[in-house]
This record gives C-alpha cells, structure tokens and sequence, in this order.
C-alpha cells in the first residue's frame, strides 16, 4: 500500500510560533539585516542532529504569502542551511538586508517571514512557521486573525478588538464598504451593534506612512426551520433547466449560507440554507439560473460554540461534488486536455464545486455492453499519468488498438477521482464523486468507457474509499486545526472519520465504516459510477482498512480475521449487485485466507463472488531471474486458497512492485555466459514463459502495463530517468511516485523484435484463455523443491474429447536447457497451441519421454488444435516466403497467387486482396493496426497460411 503526503506547504496563512525569534529581541524591519533564530525543541526535528535545510518566503503587505521562495523544495543545492548555536538554537543570517537576502525589489512591503524547516532528505520537519517584520505590527485579538470570522445571532452585536506596536496609530473600521468607527489609539475596541446581515469588514490601521489592513467576515445566522422536500439527496439536485437544490448533512453545525458566482460570494439572508427539523440535513433551492451556463459555489458552514481547536467557520466545497475547481492543481491543467476549463472564481479559497443545469446527456454508443465472464478477464492495470506523454484520458483511446491486439478484456485505472496534486498515483483522492480534471473531462472519460466497450474491454476503476485526505469536505467540516490555518485532522465530532485510524497501514485520514453516514457516503460513490459511467467494476483498495476493531500499532490485529470488515465490505459489495447484477468487485486485501475465502465464496451460486488480488511478484521474479529458491507459484491459482470457484485475480507484476525486467537487469543469474539474465534480450527472451505460467492458469489474471513489451524501468525511477530507492543517501528520498519516462512510444518498442515477440505471445496466450473453454475448467502446477522448470496441467473432463479439454504447459526457467518430463496425461498426437496454423504437432507414444526446452522458454501442448483459428485453413507451404516481415505498410510474396485475407489472431477477417498476383507484388496494409495476424494465401490449387507482424 501506498504512503502519499500531500505537501500544501506553500499557499496557506500561518500563524507565529515560538520556535522562531529575532535576535536581539525586537521585529526589524525589511531595510534592516537580521538574523533569525531558531529552537528545534518540540518541533519534528528535535531529534535530529544533520544540516538543518531552509524553505522560506516572504509575506507582502499582511495579504500574500510565499512571495519570493529560495530554490526548490528538497533541493539541498539552492536552499538555505542554518547554523548551530548551541544545544537546540540554530541560526539564519539574513543580510545584507532582508529585502536583498529574498531578492525583493517590488513595490510591497515585507510583513512577515515564511519558512519551513528540514532534515537532508526532508523525512523530519517543522510545521510551516511564520515571524513578524517591522517595528508597526497589528495583532487582532478579536476576531483572531487576518481573514477570521464572527459569528453572531441576528439583531446581536460583537466587540472588534486589535491592538499595535510602536505607539498609538489611527484605526478605521469599515463593514460592506462603509465607515462605521474611527478612533486614535494604541489599542482599539469597538461594540458593533444590532447586526442582522452579514458583514464584510476592514480594520485600516495607519501609522506614520504605514497602513496595515485587517479584513473579516461577521456572519449572522439567519436559518429557518423547514422540511426537507422527498426525494433530495446530498449533494446538487437538478430539478429544471433553471433551478437546482442543493443538500449538506452537517451534524453538530449551526448555520450554513451558500456562497457562490451566483451570488457575487457576497450570501446575504436569502442565501441561508434551511434547516431540515428531522435530520442533520441543511438545504436551499437556487432558482432563476441559465441553462447550460458554469455556477460555482462553496459552503460557508458554522459551528457557534465550536469544541477546541476546531473552527468556527469553514469555507468548503460540496463533499458530492462532481467537478471541482482548485487554485492549487487547476493552473498546470493544460487545454489540450481539459479545453475551456472553467476559471477559478477570483479571490476565493480552496476548491469549490460546479453546478451547471441543463447539461446535453453524453451519447452512448454502447448500451448494452456484455462484461466478459469473471473466470476468463485479462485485466490490464494502467496509471493514466504514465501510458503516455500527454497523460490524459486521449492517450488511452488512441492506443485502443494496442490494448486489442494484446487481446486483453478488462483494463483497470488507477483512483481517477479528484486528488491532491495533479502528477499522482491518485490514492490520495480528495472527491470521490469528481474525475480529476488533469486527466480530461467527464465528456472525455464516457468516450474512453463506451470506446473500450465497443471493442469488447470491461473498464474497472480502481476506488480508495478506505481514507481521504485533507482537502476532503468532510475532513475539514469536523476538524482539529489548532495554528487555525484551514487544514486539520479530523476532530472527536467528526461523523465520517476516526480521530486515529484503526487499523496499522494507515493513509490519510480514516473513514469510520461503522457510521451509517460514511455508509450512506460509499454507496452514493458506487451509484454514481456504475449508474452515471457505466463502470463495470471497482477494485477496492486497502481492504485491510475498512474494520474499527484495531489500533494503528497493531498489526497483528489488522492481519487477524475482522468481523466488521468482512460484514461491512459484503454489503457495498451487494450494493454494487443491486446497480449491476453482473459487476466486478475485486479486493486489495492481501490479507489472511479466512476472510479472503469467505468473500470469494459469498453469492458465488449465484455466479458472483468477489475477487481477491493474489500477488505473486517475488515468486514470480526468482523465477525470471534463473533462481531456484523462493519461487513457489502455486498461489497464483484459487486452488492454492481452496476457493469453491475462480476469483483469485493473480498477477506477477502491478503498480505497487518492483518491475520484475529490472531485477532480471540487476540480478538476474550470471552463471551461463550464454544465457546471461543480466543481458538485456536474453532478459525479455524469458518474459514469454512468464506469460505462460501466469495466464494460463483458470481464474482471472492481471498485466501491470507495459509489463507485455517488457519494460525494465524500476519503479523507483524518478522524473529525470535516474533510480532513487529508498534508503539511498542523496537526500531527496526514493522516486516511487515520481512520473516515470515513456521510452515504450518514443523508442517505437512494438517493433522492437524482441519486445514485440513478448506482446504476441502474450497476446496469443490471452485469446486462448478467454475462446477455449478448458482454461475455465480444472488445473494443477508441478513445481518440485522450487524447480525452475514448473509444469502446468490445465483439464476439464467435461469437454467432448473431439475439441480442446487438456493443456500441457512445460516452462524452463533455467539458465541452460533442459530435457522436460512431460507426463502428458495420455498417448497420441499432441499440437503446439502457439503455433496459431496448428501445423505443428508431436506423436507421444510414451507420456514420460523427455521434451527439450530452451533456457528461459516454454512449450505449450493441446490434445486438440484450438478452435480459436478454426476460420484459418491448416495447410502451411513452407516455401512461401513473405518479405519484409515484420513490416510497417507493405510486404511482398515470393510466389504467384490469386487471393489474400488477412486475420486478426481472434479468427476475425480484416482485409480481402482479390485478384491474379505476380511474384514480388506489394500489397498495402499501412491502414492496419500493428500487431500478429495471419494471412490465408489462395494460388487457385493450394491454401497456405502465414504469419505476418505489421509494427
């Protein structure tokens, strides 16, 4: 499982603390040099004792933080290193002013030092700090802060308090833009009475030729108690082209107004949500709205007497929202692939949601779309962000005929949910209900499903429900936030979060699936994508997570059988029956054998069962290696965890493992100079057989992409193509998350001879498993005291002896060849399955007589030729010759001929050539897509078949 930190380091207003002082004693002002102490004891660098790394900016004119930030964060090379005093005290020297140390030559005037302080490899740090600049200074007292907020009942009045440095000062207190109190003093208070609207303030202080500005909100509270209308969810109701009903459950709040482009973020009375008088639920119909046109909104949601350290006031998006916008992310979104991207509404925080009436409903092309059968998926794991360079939805679509030809049926996204950041892994998700935009639109997304569909490939999303984080409306409603900067952890109030997570592979906060409303949450999640995207199934990650009966220290715990998790993930999984009968539901559990059974198990009569990840990477590596320890691969079948049907999904790589061509690269075995693993073909030569121990096997199989062309770049490959593990000591951490390069496009791999003969075989062992029924029958793995020579017996006694009903598959994973004992299950004429004519046959008259194979080969036998090609006649002349093969858009033939088809490896006819050909003609298949496909030659007398690769 994956460990995400979302850094908002630099875009927030934070408050002083008293790790940080001036020297000397007194603020100096920007003109002044100045050195800044600082004391670790408490922070999270007290126990550490290397260079102490500077990320610093500065505050302009009270208002703009991060101004003017020194080098890059984590870059040892161009950001500043404090000096040890003594004991805990370290030094910054800011000289030769403070403007010049920052390089600050505009017109503003710098209030305030922002830093955060870090070890070399940024593992320990300070929270972000802050440090008054200049001898003027005005501290609000009440309300608290710059940016704060009153909140009041209606007719009621408050006390505005602040007061100054360096002697009395004129204060000036304006509400909506009109002057209500002047006063001269050194500390100013003011009673602002009978308030029965809301109030955007200023305090203008002025001192000498100095004015400092203090803006803040009094919010009255003009809710009304009224019923809830039937029928309304949380979240946007759509109701007609012009009026829309919004929904907030908000347990423990007061007063909710709806701020929004609608309303010039301006809410007065009319804009309080109303309180439901049975429920929790708070609601407000917005009425003469422009069909078709962009609204934008946020909750302003108050709490009057709120427990401590959480806030009165927080300013959020919809927690249902189904497009966002974020000053953080949207800005780096190019228009390439999210064109026309609404802007963010100017001088608002945070995200905020899109409401827009009267869409145009997208166009299906496929209504009807029949999911392949569990026992037969090829399911293709893909991060959008890495498949290629413009990492959006579009690269999928167009690469469609790369997943085709791969034969695959199911491809699986990683979280395409709105999540912190842009260049993600997407498990940080923040709105589980929003695609994020980095990738592409709504509209871009339904055509890459109904694309994938109309050529036959399932589309499952992979959905992290088991945490969210800080950017989460639900986190930020109920929240600790004791700096008061509007970011936190969830508080003891919190209705969807525990305060500490229950389980010990925490991420994030931690969702209480105890709590109806976290309950309530999930299942509007799997509606929306099932019902509104037509997703054909989720895989569930962390299932691990989704129990409240542990602690984060006991791992024991987590890993024992948990009673509430197995109830609670059954039901989601039957909510996700109740939308779709014949949906995926798939489990990250990793987990013990119990609880695993008892899901795989559940309604399988009903032919559904949920299915269970059955990682197999090390297992799977030792034997890509050429070792013989550790390599036992029994688990990759259902069989290995006594499951009454095929549901264990097994895979040898995915995206949270190391790639197996690395290590081949790194350590793969040296002992035959012939047959080198650490060289670079002779390590892809090896992948076939990989293919053929893993998706040979009965039940559903998983393809980490690119995984099929062989790609050998380790997952802890950073931005710019050099490797980071972790514990390495360069002090910028391990690149696990880092955008990885795309050499599989730029260096053209499907033709790549050797690459391109891993993605064919691999593409033909796919079609045979999801057309031949014998893969969905009966299988058994010999593999004795780790042999790196594994047998696989794939049967079902149920089928006509006329057709496929029994497969041999015989691998060498040696070093050297090897005479395999086959042990055919009986005597007679045996076919070699990969050669598609199935020409190619062997006579066992005794079932023990040895087969040589190959070091790092395989070969797979059938009793009967498949049926898959049965469109393709048999009769191979070996004298015929094509050339060039493989070929990009033209090949010719060496003989004369008087007919030509062309056939995808699936039996389907792609082109006719008719006609009376002359040796050497040149027949164009530049408008084919690449991949294997095999010709049926005519010269009137005679049919050949032939192998052609168009790359």
């Amino acid at each position: 499982m994956k460990k995400i930190l979302s850094l908002l380091l630099f875009l927030c207003v934070f408050i002083s603390y008293a790790q940080l002082s001036w020297q000397g004693g007194t603020s100096p002002d920007e003109t002044d040099s100045a050195t800044l102490l600082f004391d670790k004891t408490g922070t999270g660098l007290e126990t550490y004792s290397g260079t102490i790394y500077a990320h610093t900016g500065v505050t302009i004119d009270d208002t703009s933080n991060w101004e003017n930030v020194i080098g890059d964060w984590g870059n040892n090379t161009t950001q500043p290193t404090l000096t040890l005093v003594s004991g805990n005290i370290y030094k910054l020297d800011l000289t030769p002013t403070i403007k010049n140390y920052y390089n600050y030559t505009n017109s503003g005037t710098i209030t305030a030092i922002n830093i955060v302080l870090r070890s070399a490899d940024a593992s320990q740090q300070t929270t972000d700090l802050q440090i008054a600049v200049g001898s003027f200074q005005v501290t609000m007292i009440n309300p608290t802060d710059n940016n704060g907020t009153i909140v009041v009942n209606s007719g009621s009045g408050t006390q505005i308090l602040a007061q100054n440095t360096n002697g009395t000062a004129n204060y000036e207190f304006k509400a909506n833009g009109t002057t209500i109190n002047t006063s001269t003093t050194s500390f100013y208070s003011f009673y602002y009475s009978n308030i029965t609207e809301n109030q955007n303030c200023e305090l203008i202080i002025t001192q000498g030729g100095t004015t400092i500005t203090r803006e803040f909100d009094i919010l009255v509270n003009n809710t009304q108690n009224q019923a809830i209308p039937s029928g309304l969810q949380n979240g946007i109701n759509y109701t007609s082209n012009t009026t829309a009903t919004l929904v907030l459950e908000a347990p423990n709040k007061d007063f909710v107004y709806v701020a929004g482009s609608f309303n010039n973020w301006n809410p007065d009375a009319t804009y309080a949500m109303k309180k439901d008088t049975t429920s929790d639920k708070f609601w407000l119909e917005l009425t003469g709205l422009t069909a078709n046109q962009i609204e934008t909104y946020q909750y302003w949601v108050v709490d009057q007497s709120p427990i401590t350290n959480s806030p009165s006031m927080v300013k959020t998006a919809d927690p249902y929202s189904t497009l966002v916008l974020s000053p953080y992310d949207d800005p780096y979104i190019s228009n390439n692939t999210y064109p026309n991207l609404p802007s963010y509404p100017t001088g608002q925080e945070r995200e905020v949601t899109v409401l827009q009436t009267g869409q145009t409903p997208y166009a299906w092309q496929v209504t009807d779309f029949q999911k392949p059968k569990k026992e037969d998926l090829i399911i293709y794991e893909v991060l959008i962000r890495d498949f290629d360079t413009d990492r959006n939805f579009q690269d999928l679509i167009d690469k469609i005929d790369y997943f085709k030809n791969l034969n695959i049926n199911a491809i699986q996204l990683m979280p395409v949910m709105e999540f912190e950041g842009n260049e993600s892994w997407g498990y940080n998700t923040s709105f589980h209900m929003a695609l994020d935009k980095f990738y592409g639109t709504e509209e871009k997304f339904k055509e890459l499903v109904d694309t994938f569909h109309q050529n036959g490939i399932a589309v499952i999303l992979d959905v992290a429900l088991n945490h969210a984080f800080g950017r989460n409306p639900m986190v930020r409603m109920w929240m600790n936030d004791p700096d008061n900067d509007g970011w936190g952890e969830p508080s003891s109030e919190n209705p969807y979060f525990n305060e500490e997570a229950k389980h010990s592979y925490s991420v994030g906060s931690d969702f209480d699936h105890s709590n109806i409303r976290t309950q309530e949450y999930v299942k509007r999640v799997i509606e929306h994508w099932i019902n509104n995207f037509k997703i054909d199934g989720f895989r569930w990650d962390l299932t691990k997570g989704f129990t409240q009966q542990c602690t984060a220290s006991d791992e024991t715990c987590t890993n024992g059988y948990r009673s509430d998790r197995v109830a609670i993930l059954k039901d989601y999984a039957d909510h996700s029956w109740l939308q779709d009968e014949t949906h995926y539901v798939i489990f990250e559990h990793l987990g013990g054998n119990q609880e695993e059974k008892e899901w795989a198990d559940y309604r399988v009569n009903e032919d559904k069962g949920i299915m269970l990840w059955g990682k197999m990477t090390e297992n799977f590596n030792q034997l890509t290696m050429g070792y013989n320890s550790n390599n036992d691969i029994n688990g990759v079948g259902h069989n290995s965890r006594n499951f009454n049907a095929p549901r264990l999904v097994g895979y040898a790589e995915s995206h949270d493992e190391e790639r197996l061509m690395y290590k081949n690269l790194q350590f793969g075995n040296q002992s035959n100079s012939s047959h080198d693993v650490r060289d670079l073909n002779t390590a892809l030569s090896r992948m076939s057989a990989l293919g053929a121990v893993t998706l040979t096997i009965p039940g559903p199989k998983m393809i980490w992409h690119f995984g099929a062309l062989g790609m050998e770049n380790s997952i802890f490959t950073c931005n710019n193509g050099t490797v980071n593990e972790p514990g390495d000591a360069d002090g910028i951490g391990d690149c696990k998350l880092d955008t990885k390069p795309q050499p599989q496009w730029t260096n053209n791999w499907l033709a790549d001879v050797n690459r391109n003969k891993i993605y064919n075989d691999w593409a033909l062992l796919n079609i045979l498993k999801i057309q031949e029924d014998v893969f969905e029958g009966n299988y058994s793995i010999n593999q004795t005291d780790n042999s790196l020579t594994p047998k696989i017996y794939i049967w079902d006694d149920t089928l006509p002896s006329t057709g496929l009903k029994n497969v041999v598959v015989l691998a060498n994973f040696d070093v050297n060849n090897q005479n395999i004992v086959p042990n055919f299950p009986y005597t007679g004429t045996w076919y070699d399955l990969m050669d598609p004519t199935g020409n190619t046959t062997i006579n066992v008259t005794n079932v023990n007589t040895p087969i040589p194979v190959d070091a790092g080969q395989f070969k797979m036998y059938g009793n009967k030729n498949s049926q898959t090609l049965s469109t393709i006649d048999n009769e191979l002349d070996n004298k015929l010759t094509l050339y060039p093969n493989p070929t990009k858009d033209t090949f010719s033939i060496n003989k004369e001929i008087s007919s030509l088809k062309v056939y995808d490896i699936s039996g389907k006819l792609i082109k006719t050539f008719n006609g009376n050909f002359k040796i050497g003609h040149s027949f164009n298949v530049s408008n084919i897509s690449k991949g294997l496909y095999i010709l049926k030659i005519d010269n009137g007398t005679n049919t050949t078949s032939k192998r052609l690769i168009i790359n």
